[in-house]
């Protein structure tokens, strides 16, 4: 799907046709709708394919005709599932081109106008605000994770079930995923930086810097959760197999207080005429209290081992 939109006297319009200072937005393209981008904007077609390939890699190319930037930003699943999927942005002479697999709340933000100070003619500025778009996204979305990992914690507390040790290995899943692509982010956002090529206004420069803060401040922040969940997942995983051996022994305990009365009906029940007790009048009540006797002494002595 392929959108297109222009800043006129300040405000988003909604265009039917691409022209000089307007944005191409193009969401899960066709092939038809790829060879009409090539054909309006000059940018190569391996290129506007690069961002539909999930495992391409975040980095910067300078052509002759355009600047391609190609980053991960953070989105959710089939599964609900917190992922990372490419975002190719391109500037052309006339215009801004963005690609991607699928719709994402960075770059809804500009379409439903709540980016300040957004105009689609001022390019490299606006390609600053989508990075700092995607930087301030994946902040949310760590808030997010973080608050999932303290609910399972507290399921963990009074489970002793492996399903949320599972929802806890997805969640630092995801942490890994965002940590290798923000940091990626960081290494084509230091090239931006450093690239002459790309025009910039003192004011863009102070854009990219925030950029780039808030992009280590995303990278510190999914290492320490990293490790915040990592240090959770071995200690709950410790008490699972701790109150299962806490379980087993007990029934093994039980077992052991439980085999004593079948034990003495063993014995008593053999088919033998001089069993003890066997004729006398009282004999079965007899057997019964020791056997109750005993097991008692046994069950005692086990509860002051703690095996009870």
């Amino acid at each position: 799907m392929i959108s297109v939109y222009k800043t006129i006297e300040e405000e988003l319009v909604s265009m039917d046709k691409i022209e000089e200072g307007c944005w191409v937005s193009v969401t899960r393209p066709t092939s038809e709708e790829l060879a009409r981008l090539q054909e309006e904007t000059g940018i190569d077609i391996d290129d506007l394919r690069a961002p539909l390939d999930d495992e391409e890699r975040s980095r910067v190319e300078i052509e002759d005709h355009y600047n391609m930037i190609l980053v991960d930003i953070p989105s959710l699943d089939e599964k609900d599932r917190y992922v990372t999927i490419p975002l190719g942005i391109f500037m052309t002479k006339e215009q801004i081109v963005t690609v991607c697999l699928e719709e994402s709340p960075v770059l809804k933000a500009f379409e439903n106008k709540r980016v300040r100070e957004f105009y689609t003619f001022k390019k490299t500025r606006f390609v600053f605000q989508i990075l700092y778009r995607n930087a301030t996204s994946y902040l949310r979305y760590l808030r997010i994770i973080d608050r999932k990992s303290e609910q399972i914690e507290e399921k963990l507390h009074i489970s002793q079930k492996n399903s949320e040790l599972i929802e806890l290995l997805e969640l630092e899943k995801s942490l890994v995923y965002f940590t290798t692509s923000l940091r990626s982010n960081e290494v084509v956002l230091e090239k931006l930086l450093r690239t002459e090529k790309v025009r910039k206004y003192p004011e863009d420069e102070d854009l990219l810097e925030d950029v780039i803060i808030e992009n280590k401040q995303a990278i510190e922040m999914a290492n320490i959760y990293s490790g915040i969940l990592s240090g959770t997942m071995d200690a709950f995983a410790s008490v699972i197999s701790n109150n299962l051996n806490i379980v087993m022994k007990f029934l093994a305990t039980v077992t052991i207080v439980l085999s004593i009365p079948t034990m003495i009906a063993s014995f008593f029940g053999m088919n033998f005429d001089n069993i003890p007790l066997g004729h006398a009048p009282y004999g079965f009540y007899t057997i019964i209290i020791l056997t109750l006797v005993v097991s008692l002494v046994v069950a005692f002595f086990f509860r002051k081992k703690d095996l009870f």
